[in-house]
């Protein structure tokens, strides 16, 4: 199954897209199934396409009635709202739609997806969750805390406690992660100055998640036209053109149109189908570079000043465009010091933050430490 996900700054026209992604998929013969915050108001399209409209409602209702009587039962002094009551937290959204993502990927019978995102920070956050969930999974259930709940049920203590009640519930966070499928995101963006910002920060970020940048469109491009503010209007519009054409990431356009596609002929004649298929992303790699190591980590897009980073035991935590991701070193690179960090080819699609390592003497066997000592010095 292919899973596009469209997004884009507000007012960018990002749901027009994606309902026009969905309805040129389907009529190239395709299984097409759209996710949609609110159902589009485009006439025939769900005769078309299957359209499913993700509300936060439901999917916590679900959650919470999957775990909640266990939870009840090992604290009969709490009183637990049912499903119904439960209000949903802010973020809830995005949950909701990882749950159906998950679902409709394990169910099968569909051969593209179309998410219609929302704003790009809705995107980033909906594409974060999965490793967000697993680094929480991996801090609040570390192996040596499931060995220990695996023994005591093994030892048969009869019902279960909180513990394995905890477990059980990150547990089946895992295995609605795992069920995720890869996606590519498409990005509109609108004739206007947030377009450039708006391309680097969603590339660097979604890159950062190890997710490939399928398409960008620069959409609501306004056709030439007489008089003073029409010739104004046609100057900001090259301006960002030219913009985004210097980063180096492709960019199509999309015309205005006189008002909004009412009807999927509307819609059909906006001209919009599914991008080409994107290359795999890159993830980290480490090289060796004269006494040490560098660590490169592609953030598409980035630029110099714009990346954090942060070493905690035996991980790297970088973030970009309001992203942060975990980065776990390999055995090799934990046993060593970072000494400096910069971002080669910035403002490109070729970005990339180069993180460099040299030995730690208090990781290393004396043994070892020598050996790389004379293998370093003959490099020289």
């Amino acid at each position: 199954m292919r899973t596009l996900l469209v997004t884009g700054p507000g007012g960018a026209g990002s749901s027009t897209v994606a309902a026009a992604t969905a309805l040129a998929a389907a009529r190239a013969g395709h299984r097409t199934r759209l996710l949609t915050a609110g159902a589009p108001a485009v006439a025939g399209l769900a005769d078309e396409v299957a359209v499913q409209v993700v509300a936060p409602g439901p999917a916590v209702e679900a959650a919470w009635a999957g775990h909640a009587d266990q939870l009840a039962a090992l604290v009969p002094a709490l009183g637990l709202p049912p499903a119904s009551s439960v209000v949903p937290l802010p973020g809830a959204g995005e949950v909701a739609l990882l749950v159906e993502l998950g679902r409709v990927a394990a169910a099968g019978g569909t051969d593209v997806l179309v998410v219609d995102a929302g704003p790009v920070d809705r995107a980033t956050a909906l594409l974060g969750l999965p490793a967000a969930l697993r680094w929480w999974s991996a801090q609040l259930a570390p192996p040596r805390l499931r060995v220990l709940a695996a023994v005591r049920s093994a030892a048969g203590r009869g019902r279960p406690g909180v513990l394995e009640a905890a477990l059980a519930a990150l547990t089946a966070t895992e295995a609605l992660v795992d069920r995720v499928p890869d996606v590519e995101v498409h990005l509109v963006l609108p004739p206007d100055p947030r377009a450039l910002p708006a391309l680097r920060g969603s590339a660097a970020g979604v890159g950062l998640l190890g997710r490939p940048l399928a398409a960008a469109t620069l959409a609501r491009v306004l056709p030439g036209g007489a008089g003073e503010w029409a010739a104004a209007r046609a100057a900001a519009q090259d301006q960002v053109r030219a913009e985004l054409h210097g980063t180096g990431f492709p960019v199509g356009e999309l015309a205005e149109a006189p008002r909004p596609p009412a009807d999927v002929d509307a819609l059909t004649a906006l001209g919009v189908g599914l991008p080409d298929l994107p290359a795999a992303p890159a993830g980290p790699s480490s090289r060796r570079e004269g006494t040490g190591w560098v660590l490169d980590v592609p953030l598409p897009g980035a630029g110099r000043g714009e990346v954090e980073l942060t070493r905690w035991g035996d991980e790297l935590v970088v973030g970009v465009a309001g992203v942060r991701r975990s980065l776990p070193l390999d055995s090799l690179l934990r046993r060593c010091a970072v000494t400096s960090a910069s971002v080669r080819d910035p403002g490109t699609p070729a970005a990339a933050l180069a993180v460099r390592f040299v030995t730690d003497p208090a990781q290393w066997p004396a043994d070892l430490l020598a050996a790389e000592d004379v293998r370093a010095g003959a490099s020289r």
